[in-house]
Order: C-alpha cells, then sequence, then structure tokens
C-alpha cells in the first residue's frame, strides 16, 4: 500500500510538472499567472535595494535625512534608491510605480533597463514617466509578441486606432491628433501590409473619409471599396486625386479663417468637415518615372504630398504613407517629405540604410532593433515618434477578408463628400470584395 501511496505522489508530481510545463509554451498567460508572477515579485522585493545600488540607481541622501539616521536612528546612512510607491501585477507581467530621488532622471532607468531584466529575470523592461517624479517600471514576464492578443479595451475612438501590441503588454495606438503623418518602412512580407490592413479595419468604424492610393492597380485596397470615398489605383489618377484633396484643403482654410479658429477641431461639431485618412501604399511608385514626358507628373504629385503633409493637420487631412524605402534616392522631394512624417514605423528591412532612413532623425537606438527582426516574425516592428521614444510592436493577424467584411458592414459610415465622387470607386452589391477588378468609377450626378 505505502509504494502505491508513493508511486500515486510521483505521478501525480510529475503530471504537474508537465502541466506546468505545456502551459509555459502554450498558455504563458496561465503560466505566469500561476507561477511566473509570484516568483517575480518575490525575486523583485527581496533584491530591489541590492540591485538599484549595482545598477547607479541610487543617490546620497540630503544632509537632514543623514543626519538623522546617523544621530537619531543610530543607523549606517545608505545611498537612497527610488521609493516603491505602488507594485502591480498583470496578465502579462508586473507595473511597479517608483518616486524618483533628487538627482535621477527617467533616462537613468532608461539606460540600466537590461541590466534590470536579468536581475528579475523577466523578458523586458521598459520605463514610462506617468509625471513629473514619477515613473512606472513595465516588466514582461514572457514574449508577449509571440502570439498577439491585443487588450480587450483597444477599441477605436476619436481619431484614435489601436493597431498592434506593444512588447510591455500595452497598445500601439496610432493617434491622428497627436502624429497627423505617419511613414511606415518595410521589406516585402515584413507586414507593411497586416499593418495597414488593422488601421483600415479600425478606421473604416469611425465617422471619416477613407482615401486610397494603390499603385499596385488596386490589388489591396480595391477590396475596401465599400467604405472607401475615394480610390486611385494608377499615377495619373493620383495626381488628380491629390490635386482636389489640395482644394479642399484650401477651401477648409477659408473656412477655419471665416470662423476665426486656427484648427479644425475648434468648430462647432455642427459645421466641423469630416476628416480625411489618406492611404498611400508603396509611395515610391509615385515617385518613379519610366520616361522624361513624366517628370511633369511625378512633380505635381510631390508638390501635393508636400503641401498636404506640411499644412493640412490644421484642417484634418492626414496622410499615411508605406513603402520599402523612403530616401533620397526616390528623387526630389522624397527628403523633404519624409521630414514632415512624424510617426514611424519600421518592419523588418533588407538594409540598414533603409532603418536609418525611419528611425534615425527620431530614435538613432532604435536602428539597431529593427534591423535585427527576424523573417520568421512578420508584423513585428519599431515604432517612434517625434518625442524620441520608442517600442517594440506586432500586429495581429487579419486576413483581408476580414478587414473587407468590416468595411462592407460599415459602408453607412462612407461621408458625403462631392469632391471625390469622381473618384469613389464602383462596389455592385452582388459582387463580392474578394472578386474581379472593382475600379470602375461611380459616375458622378448632378
Amino acid at each position: 500500500m505505502a509504494d502505491l501511496t508513493i508511486w500515486l505522489e510521483a505521478t501525480g508530481a510529475l503530471a504537474g510538472a508537465g502541466g506546468l510545463g505545456y502551459a509555459k509554451v502554450r498558455a504563458p498567460r496561465v503560466y505566469w499567472s500561476l507561477v511566473g508572477m509570484p516568483v517575480t515579485w518575490g525575486r523583485f522585493l527581496l533584491s530591489y535595494r541590492s540591485t538599484m545600488d549595482v545598477c547607479g540607481l541610487t543617490v546620497q541622501p540630503s544632509g537632514l535625512r543623514a543626519f538623522m539616521t546617523r544621530n537619531v536612528a543610530r543607523r549606517e546612512v545608505q545611498p537612497v534608491p527610488p521609493k516603491i510607491r505602488r507594485v502591480r501585477g498583470t496578465s502579462t507581467g508586473l507595473r511597479v510605480t517608483l518616486r524618483l530621488p533628487a538627482g535621477l532622471e527617467p533616462a537613468d532607468l532608461i539606460a540600466t533597463s537590461e541590466r534590470l531584466r536579468h536581475a528579475w529575470g523577466v523578458h523586458s523592461v521598459t520605463v514610462a514617466e506617468t509625471k513629473p517624479g514619477y515613473v512606472e517600471l513595465r516588466m514582461t514576464g514572457y514574449d508577449v509578441l509571440r502570439r498577439v492578443r491585443m487588450p480587450r479595451k483597444a477599441r477605436p475612438r476619436d481619431m484614435v486606432v489601436p493597431v498592434a501590441l506593444r512588447e510591455d503588454g500595452t497598445a500601439f495606438e496610432r493617434d491622428y491628433r497627436k502624429a497627423p503623418m505617419a511613414l511606415t518602412l518595410g521589406a516585402n512580407h515584413s507586414g507593411k501590409s497586416m499593418y495597414q490592413r488593422n488601421l483600415i479595419k479600425g478606421l473604416a468604424q469611425l465617422p471619416v473619409a477613407l482615401v486610397g492610393i494603390d499603385c499596385k492597380r488596386g490589388v489591396e485596397q480595391t477590396a475596401y471599396g465599400p467604405r472607401l470615398s475615394a480610390l486611385a489605383t494608377t499615377p495619373d489618377d493620383s495626381a488628380s486625386l491629390l490635386a482636389v484633396l489640395v482644394a479642399a484643403m484650401e477651401d477648409r482654410f477659408d473656412l477655419l479663417k471665416r470662423h476665426g479658429v486656427s484648427d479644425l477641431w475648434e468648430l462647432p461639431a455642427a459645421i466641423r468637415p469630416v476628416p480625411v485618412v489618406v492611404l498611400v501604399d508603396e509611395v515610391a511608385e509615385l515617385f518613379l518615372i519610366s520616361s522624361k514626358k513624366d517628370e511633369e507628373r511625378r512633380e505635381r504629385i510631390v508638390t501635393a504630398l508636400i503641401r498636404l503633409a506640411q499644412m493640412a493637420r490644421a484642417v484634418g487631412i492626414y496622410l499615411e504613407i508605406c513603402g520599402q524605402r523612403f530616401g533620397s534616392d526616390l528623387g526630389k522631394g522624397a527628403t523633404m517629405l519624409r521630414a514632415q512624417l512624424t510617426g514611424r514605423v519600421v518592419h523588418r528591412v533588407n538594409d540598414k540604410q533603409t532603418a536609418e532612413m525611419g528611425l534615425n532623425d527620431l530614435a538613432p537606438d532604435a536602428v539597431p532593433v529593427a534591423s535585427l527582426i527576424p523573417m520568421e516574425r512578420p508584423g513585428t516592428a519599431v515604432a517612434a515618434d517625434s518625442s524620441g521614444g520608442w517600442s517594440k510592436i506586432r500586429t495581429p493577424e487579419t486576413s483581408r477578408d476580414e478587414v473587407a467584411a468590416v468595411c462592407r458592414e460599415f459602408a453607412h459610415l462612407v461621408p458625403d463628400f462631392p469632391a471625390l465622387l469622381p473618384f469613389r470607386p464602383y462596389v455592385p452589391a452582388d459582387v463580392p470584395a474578394t472578386g474581379p477588378s472593382l475600379l470602375k468609377p461611380r459616375p458622378v450626378t448632378d
């Protein structure tokens, strides 16, 4: 009987260990909640002071504090680390709020984040400033980008679209009010199209006008026709469409002037024009020319894009530009346009120079990260903005059919925009979004 009991106990222990091993690989959230979080929490609390000291994140106490410690408490005066204000567990890691002592700044913790990661045995440590004097350490217990699961609260709202998942488990949001113009770079099969699909899926649910420019004969954006206000699939059509958008921009400036405001969002809701998001797929097709006679068209396209990038933010017209490369090798105007695109997302690239085109002027530290994204991780990218901050992100896998279905569902949100009617894609009700070309323009009625 004793032998049977021992055998059952051993079998139960092995089954439990096997279950935890399976959960660690197949259900990392469950494993983190049951095992990883308690272990990491204990390790953090036990080693916090020594880790801060070794990493150089302590400062000498003030004279009064040193005097009280030495003469009243009769203890040895020790350097002061950031004070722990709050420790909170999440389904992906730990969130620790720290009060910084005088002499430390968030950059000091950012510079040592890699050492902190190894000290506490977590997958990553990122530092976010919450308010002056306070930072939040966001520790991720496992690789959340291996299987992307967007947070449940991530929903499109007020020109903010959750597009991807950050390395710290939070949603990466495309905020058009903060970064009105953006550039997305990446090699073939790096995830650019996936990023744009998630973007269109979110934008389709908002009251905005979507304008597509897809010079690959519309093979990607045609499926989203029911939700598009305009679609151009050739450089000639793109030049005409951009000219209409520039004219619309000038009309909107006149409207702002008449009402004595400087921004679209300062207008009363009753008279406020609908925001416009221009989605350019493979921007190089707009810059390249095959003969000398195409130079005039290229000049018009580049001039229109630069004017929109420089001024259209105030009137609610936003650019979302994608490409494989975007530098001076595209010709005159490319560098000037790139300088106006404040939001940057760089997927896997084929050479370091391409990563530098997108990130070097905003976040030089992110260039090596973007250059080392593996091929087996499509959708992984580095996102940066003009603040100098950057983060590693990955977009969830979304099929073209899924986005097309969302566009059909929210087709009623296509706004009344008479100037764009000649460019509105014709989508018969009996033809599926994945069917043949639907590029016949909708006829304009008087």
